[in-house]
């Protein structure tokens, strides 16, 4: 392909980058949307393999091509509970490949330039392999805190303000003396102390942001993965993969800023350290006995789901687990059957991911128009009759409004408590991944179901 060739075929891949962005953001559109980002990056792909700098062809078809079969049967494979997991790992694979592609980079004498444009194409490199290297580490951390191999509990040191700004600076003098080395051995060195350097405060950085904060400590890697590209893009002068990054580390930024809103959280605060503690363990200090909880049977459930005439259902994390979607709907639509208005509440950060309940509820048919947003459904549930919250935990938890020293103290919240009844699926009287107690749990207008969510579900579905 000639050079204008390839031009126009990255201009169109632009644009349906930015359709697929648009898309997304609907989820009457979203389908429509994974559409156009599939076309943009194969014309993307293909460009660049048929441009005139691209010779080894069998190299190339033979990496694509183990590349391609791995990353089928993970998407095959993979449950949408481990749907965080993936997205996580797969940052990583971006912040290492800006690392290798930063390093080749250098080490390509016929790369190099001179004068004031050797200065900038060396800060480009310097630039993308610092956020790869951080994307790397950062990504794994957050693999294995979502998997559960690593504790989901802040890991705080006491002088990490301090470990963080050291290590800030030595990267800063590293980058003085790379782009002020006179030969590549010379610069070399100092671009191997970053990086590694940058491997560790990826690992610090992570480690020390609680379980609660996972679904922004997602959406910041998106960003940094993003911005790992775009470096990239200016290293080897591709005008697709600097816009490409751009809006991805872009729009990481901005879902990153609303998920720290939709948790009243600043986001240096997470970054510093996350509150949270391992997911599943019972609350400790200070929350002592809060009162008895009063239980509930399937068959119970059920006659109240039939007598009622509003009734919302808020999804979390357990219904994922549980694959209790499906269940869901069938007992949805049965209630909608006999007259009854079924609707479903969203909180920004359920699930591990953002978007993760949404995505669950496309998968078993829910209709979109009955998917509702925190900010839509607040202000109905005082005109509610019931509702069923299913293996949610930390945004149902009314602490958020009534106790300043929570921890979870300001972070907006589902009001289920304000309904006629609240019924809350669990298998125990665990903690979220906050680790805090749940109030809710013992208001006088609440039922405990306990058990395994889809076994629960489905006995609620066989008494309708």
């Amino acid at each position: 392909m000639t050079e204008g060739m390839i031009t126009i075929a990255y201009i169109a891949a632009s644009v349906l980058f930015i359709l697929a962005l648009g898309g997304l953001s609907n989820q009457e559109s979203a389908r429509k949307g994974n559409i156009y980002g599939i076309i943009g990056m194969l014309i993307a792909v293909l460009a660049t393999v048929l441009g005139a700098k691209v010779t080894g062809y069998l190299t190339i078809i033979i990496c694509m091509g183990i590349g391609g079969s791995i990353g089928f049967f993970l998407a095959k494979k993979v449950q949408m509970t481990e749907m965080p997991e993936l997205v996580a790992i797969l940052h990583s694979f971006v912040g290492m490949a800006a690392v290798l592609v930063g390093f080749a980079n250098y080490l390509d004498a016929g790369a190099h330039l001179e004068g004031a444009e050797r200065v900038i194409h060396e800060i480009e490199i310097y630039l993308g392999i610092l956020i790869g290297a951080v994307t790397f580490t950062g990504s794994v951390i957050a693999f294995g805190k979502l998997r559960g191999i690593v504790t989901s509990k802040p890991v705080l040191l006491k002088a990490r303000n301090g470990l963080n700004l050291s290590m800030l600076l030595i990267c800063i003098w590293m980058g003085i003396t790379f782009v002020g080395a006179e030969s590549i051995s010379a610069g070399m060195w100092p671009l191997v102390i970053m990086t590694l350097i940058a491997f560790i405060f990826g690992v610090h950085m992570v480690m020390a942001i609680g379980g609660a904060d996972m679904p922004v400590v997602v959406s910041m890697l998106n960003s940094y993965s993003g911005w790992a590209a775009a470096a990239t893009g200016f290293m080897l002068s591709n005008d697709l993969l600097i816009v490409t990054g751009a809006l991805v580390g872009s729009s990481g930024a901005i879902l990153s800023y609303i998920m720290c809103r939709a948790m009243n959280r600043k986001f240096l605060a997470v970054i510093a350290g996350g509150f949270g503690t391992s997911g599943g363990t019972v609350a400790s200090s200070g929350d002592g006995e809060q009162g008895e909880v009063s239980p509930v049977s399937a068959e119970e459930t059920a006659e109240l789901l039939k007598n009622a005439r509003e009734v919302v259902i808020v999804p979390g994390y357990g219904m994922a687990v549980a694959q209790a979607q499906y269940p869901i709907y069938e007992i949805t639509r049965k209630l909608r059957d006999q007259g009854v208005n079924v609707r479903f509440a969203i909180h920004p950060v359920a699930g591990r991911m953002p978007g993760h309940m949404n995505v669950l509820l496309a998968e078993a048919k829910v209709p979109y128009d009955i998917v509702l947003e925190m900010d839509e459904v607040n202000e109905d549930f005082p005109h509610v009759d019931v509702v069923l919250v299913i293996g949610a935990n930390d945004i149902v938890n009314p602490d958020a409004q009534d106790n300043p020293g929570s921890p979870i103290a300001g972070m907006p919240v589902l009001e289920v408590w304000k309904a006629e009844t609240a019924i809350v699926m669990k298998r125990s009287m665990a903690t979220g991944y906050a680790g805090v107690q749940n109030p809710l749990f013992f208001k006088e207008n609440t039922r405990m179901l306990f058990g395994d969510a889809k076994a629960s579900v489905e006995a609620i579905l066989a008494s309708i």
